[in-house]
């Protein structure tokens, strides 16, 4: 176990993965969303940490983690450093690409999971209809093609407020995390590199196999697609269902902290009970506290 700042390493055959270890407990592992780190969950480890074991990677390329040199993919890099922990099975919560890493380790290496909460996505295979996410896209593949990386960081801030605010009404705190994020996972990259990322196939064909519990946990004012995958999500798996925060958008957990911790507490707290049911055949367990 670490201090909540300090970054532990788990050397792989390309690199290393930086994670924090952090509590004692049942394990929740929180996975963030693409360009930013594991610092997008501060605002929840003083609240899990107290009751479980808070596991918090940097993806590959990502943060303090090491950019990939051949193919890989991200629910196997999770899957390796659980192992290495000797952790599992887990509550995996992740936000947008997180939430795509979470749902890909439930179907590649389903004894690892124990119940999945997904924030602003669905599964590894995004489809994008909405006309406001389009245009944001559009505008970063623009800035990539030009070698225009805070024209990119600019159009990447957009979901922050998503399609019904501006980034002024953002919290300027949150907005400053995020673009610290970003800019520094950018920095470790280039525009010229390969792309060693591998899919993983069939996701929402799949997603049916998934019978661990699986709450969706989106912001209220996030873009519609984004809204919509994890409804659609839930509505695949043999046990979920979709709540939302109010006023927020792509980041819940940094915008609104108290609302999406007790959301996610009340959602360990029925897991834990769902399962002291099953084992005893009858009354509940006590629930666990977050």
């Amino acid at each position: 176990m670490t201090d909540a700042l300090e970054m532990c390493s788990f050397e792989t055959g390309d690199g290393h993965l930086a994670y924090r270890d952090i509590g004692a407990g049942r394990p929740v592992v929180l996975l963030h969303g693409g360009f930013l780190d594991s610092g997008m969950w501060d605002d929840q480890l003083p609240a899990l940490t107290q009751n479980h074991r808070v596991i918090a990677p940097d993806a590959r390329g990502h943060g303090a983690s090491s950019n990939a040199t051949r193919a890989f993919r991200h629910t196997d890099d999770l899957a390796a450093l659980l192992r290495h922990l000797d952790v599992g099975p887990a509550v995996l919560v992740g936000l947008s690409m997180g939430a795509a890493i979470a749902v890909d380790t439930a179907l590649e290496h389903p004894g690892l999971v124990r119940a999945l909460v997904v924030s602003g996505a669905g599964t590894s295979e995004p489809e994008f209809h909405d006309p406001w996410v389009k245009d944001v896209m559009a505008e970063q593949a623009r800035a990539l093609a030009a070698g225009d990386v805070e024209g990119w960081i600019d159009a990447f801030m957009l979901f922050a407020p998503g399609p019904h605010r501006a980034l002024d009404d953002v919290d300027q705190d949150v907005v400053r995390r995020l673009r610290e994020m970003t800019a520094r996972t950018l920095a470790k990259h280039t525009g010229t590199e390969p792309d060693w990322q591998v899919p993983v196939a069939d996701t929402w064909a799949r997603a049916a196999k998934i019978t661990v519990p699986v709450l969706a946990l989106s912001g209220a004012i996030d873009a519609q697609d984004q809204i919509g995958m994890g409804e659609r999500l839930v509505h695949s798996v043999t046990h979920g269902r979709a709540e939302t925060i109010d006023g927020t958008a792509h980041y819940p957990n940094m915008e609104r902290p108290e609302a999406f911790n007790e959301s996610l507490g009340e959602f360990l707290r029925t897991v834990s009970a769902q399962e002291g049911t099953e084992m005893r055949g009858g009354a509940p367990a006590p629930p666990e506290e977050v």
